[in-house]
């Protein structure tokens, strides 16, 4: 069987779960998730290094590649709960932005089609634009809200002389319709960008954006709660995009534009979690892992424990769904084990 892939690194799954080919619909006919590279880093603006994401996410853990992960807190194994394939890399070519993300977005469609749940291994956050595209054209163009981490608004016009690029996309979705601005929950962002223009565009298209003193001052939880009653309102669903900026530097150094000041790699998983617990996600990525800046497979290992928390979650939201005993996350951690 051709797979789809790779580009960079050896041609291996994400912790071992099977392959399947993106053009061979019947190889993931029964899939509830499928897992996609997206090996781009032609949209930076300042560090390269992300195309070597997707193979560093689907290798960083020292437990065996067996497809099997259960969660501890959570009481499922989201790579057996879930019939989860990995379709490998689209082939991405950073000196031709539009060919590359015009395939993002035809792979993603596809699986969305299919009836499953893409998750998208970065690459820059140039790729959110075809990830939620892809997605919207099947669910309804304006009719998935978006929940982004991030450290930075990424809704930036032109940039280079181009439209595309990991500082724009959050803008070209919602000019092409496919997210609304008043379904576009930001969470994290800190720092001296951008600057009072583009501030004044995100506030006319009706966005909500947590910065981190709002976060600090409020908290998370409840910050995280009032945004989840907007991401679910006139909504089909809810793509869950994750920057790995958003966590401080010193948790997560292997990304291409670092920000002090950010959340612990605690709070992202644990906001995580919630996301994908409470609400519909009908996909989501993870972006800007940059291996050539990380140190020990911090970031990496960060990225990898995001995906596994996002499919724990949404496996235990579907057990919990079928009528089984609700989750309960005050259950000590040997009770009726």
């Amino acid at each position: 069987m051709t797979r789809y892939g790779p580009m960079y690194g050896p041609d291996v799954t994400f912790l071992g779960v099977p392959p399947c080919t993106l053009e061979e619909p019947v190889t993931y006919v029964d899939a509830d998730v499928v897992i996609i590279g997206a090996p781009f880093d032609g949209g930076t603006s300042h560090r390269p290094g992300t195309r070597f994401g997707p193979s560093a996410i689907r290798q960083a853990c020292y437990l065996p590649h067996d497809g099997s992960r259960p969660s501890l807190a959570m009481r499922v194994d989201g790579l057996r709960d879930l019939r989860v394939y990995d379709a490998g890399d689209v082939e991405m070519f950073a000196g031709d932005i539009e060919r590359s993300l015009a395939a993002l977005e035809s792979a993603v469609h596809a699986v969305a089609h299919a009836g499953a749940i893409p998750v998208v291994l970065g690459g820059d956050h140039s790729i959110a634009l075809p990830d939620a595209t892809g997605v919207a054209r099947h669910h309804g163009l304006g009719r998935v809200s978006l929940v982004h981490f991030d450290a930075h608004a990424d809704t930036g016009d032109v940039e280079f002389g181009s439209l595309h690029g990991h500082g724009q996309p959050m803008r070209r979705l919602i000019e092409s319709g496919a997210v609304r601005g008043d379904r576009f929950l930001q969470i994290g962002l800190r720092g001296y960008w951008p600057g009072p223009a583009t501030l004044e565009w995100m506030a006319a298209q009706r966005m909500r954006s947590y910065e981190m003193t709002e976060l600090v001052a409020r908290g998370l939880d409840t910050c995280l709660t009032e945004a989840f009653a907007i991401a679910v309102d006139e909504c089909e669903g809810v793509f869950l995009s994750v920057d790995v900026d958003v966590v401080d530097p010193g948790m997560a150094p292997g990304t291409g534009t670092p920000e002090p000041g950010g959340l612990t790699s605690r709070q992202l998983l644990d906001a995580v979690r919630r996301v994908c617990y409470e609400l519909p996600v009908v996909g989501l990525d993870v972006v800007e892992v940059a291996p050539p800046y990380d140190h020990a497979d911090i970031t990496a290992y960060l990225g990898n424990r995001v995906v596994l928390e996002a499919l724990s979650a949404i496996a235990r939201r579907r057990r919990d769904a079928a009528g089984g005993p609700p989750w309960n996350p005050h259950q000590p951690l040997l009770d009726a084990r």
